[in-house]
C-alpha cells in the first residue's frame, strides 16, 4: 500500500497551489479520501473528505470555499485544489484513506505560503 504526495510548495499570500495524492497497493475507489494538514508546533487537523464515488464532500470551516477536493478513480489520484492561499495554511498535507476503520497515510506534502 502506497499513499504518494505532491505538489507542494513555496507560495506566496493569495496564491493557488493542487496537491495530488497517489494511491497503489489498494482498491482505491472503494475508499474514503480525505487531506489533513500539520503545522509546525501544532496537532494534526482535518482538511476535506471526498466520498469513495466523489459524490459528497465536506470541509473544515477555515478552508471552505477556497479548497477543492476532487478524485479520479480511474487514475487512483485525489487532488486537492487550494486557492486564495493565506500564511496560516502553511502546514504539511497529507492524504489518508479510509474504508471501516482500515486508514492508509501517505507521508505528506510541504506547504509553505509566504511573501
Amino acid at each position: 500500500v502506497q499513499l504518494v504526495e505532491s505538489g507542494g510548495g513555496l507560495v506566496q499570500p493569495g496564491g493557488s497551489l493542487r496537491l495530488s495524492c497517489a494511491a497503489s497497493g489498494f482498491t482505491f475507489s472503494n475508499y474514503g479520501m480525505n487531506w489533513y494538514r500539520q503545522a509546525p508546533g501544532k496537532e494534526r487537523e482535518w482538511v476535506a473528505t471526498i466520498t469513495t464515488t466523489g459524490s459528497t464532500t465536506n470541509y473544515a470551516n477555515s478552508v471552505k470555499g477556497r479548497f477543492t477536493i476532487s478524485r479520479d478513480n480511474s487514475k487512483n489520484t485525489v487532488h486537492l485544489q487550494m486557492n486564495s492561499l493565506k500564511p496560516e495554511d502553511t502546514a504539511k498535507y497529507y492524504c489518508k484513506a479510509n474504508r471501516y476503520g482500515q486508514f492508509y497515510w501517505g507521508q505528506g506534502t510541504q506547504v509553505t505560503v509566504s511573501s
